[in-house]
């Protein structure tokens, strides 16, 4: 159990059953009455925000978070296989638990899992990966880097992307995954 006093930006708590990570907090000392703290707790089944204040002193227990880095190997319907890359142990996930992190990782790309208290909650996908356009409209004369339209393409993922008008089938491009843009050709 940790107190209101021990409170870290970044520290994992658990409140009313739910699992938070403290974005901020500030301790108050008012005129009169008593000190308390006023928190901004990001939840970390959702991602919401929401800010709540509770009494100094006040007790929760502390949840410990984690990353691994695994070797993404493969997904079916039914299963996400991920491999240790230390001690090259597989491990099976339910695919809801990837969600669409892995949209734009290729077989055989280092993914993050993100454990809770030991138990997997998460997969977090580099920040940038590149990849191969496998399907999208042909350029036309005159379609330049500074022409400013974009047209959709698929890339080697199966994951659907804007990008600008000259790209074209066989060309690389680079990814941001948090927001599934088009960054540059690589």
């Amino acid at each position: 159990m940790i107190s209101t006093n021990d409170f870290k930006n970044g520290m994992a708590i658990e409140v009313d059953g739910k699992l938070f990570s403290i974005v901020e907090f500030q301790h108050v000392k008012p005129g009169k009455g008593g000190a308390f703290v006023r928190t901004r707790l990001k939840n970390l089944e959702t991602g919401n925000v929401l800010d709540k204040t509770f009494r100094a002193g006040e007790k929760f227990r502390k949840v410990h978070t984690s990353s691994k880095k695994m070797l993404y190997l493969y997904s079916t319907p039914d299963e996400v296989v991920l491999m240790d890359n230390e001690s090259y142990e597989q491990q099976s996930l339910p695919p809801e638990l990837a969600g669409d992190s892995l949209a734009f990782v290729k077989e055989n790309e280092e993914v993050e899992l993100n454990l809770i208290d030991g138990d997997p909650v998460g997969i977090t996908p580099p920040i940038f990966v590149v990849l191969e356009v496998t399907e999208t409209e042909p350029g036309l004369k005159g379609d330049t880097a500074s022409g400013g339209g974009y047209k959709d393409a698929t890339v080697e993922t199966g994951a659907v992307v804007k990008v600008p008008l000259f790209m074209n089938i066989g060309d690389s491009i680079k990814i941001d995954t948090r927001s599934g843009e088009y960054v540059e050709r690589a």
